[in-house]
């Protein structure tokens, strides 16, 4: 996924989160999410994060509803 396509989406995964907006791996997207470092929501039993809150925290705009 690039960082255009997750921009456009309104939730991804941790894994992705952690890579394409802080350049982390998969163990350390994890232990961000668990301390709180960025929003995430339980759907199901899959954690994913609000793409939107997270392109604000880093200063990017998502293109939902743009």
């Amino acid at each position: 996924m690039t960082l255009e396509e997750a921009l456009s989406r309104p939730t991804i995964s941790v894994v992705d989160a952690g890579s394409l907006f802080f350049g982390i791996g998969r163990n350390a997207a994890y232990e961000a999410a668990k301390r709180g470092d960025f929003e995430t929501l339980r759907v199901g039993g899959r954690l994913v994060v609000p793409v939107a809150p997270l392109a604000a925290k880093v200063g990017l705009r998502s293109k939902i509803g743009n």
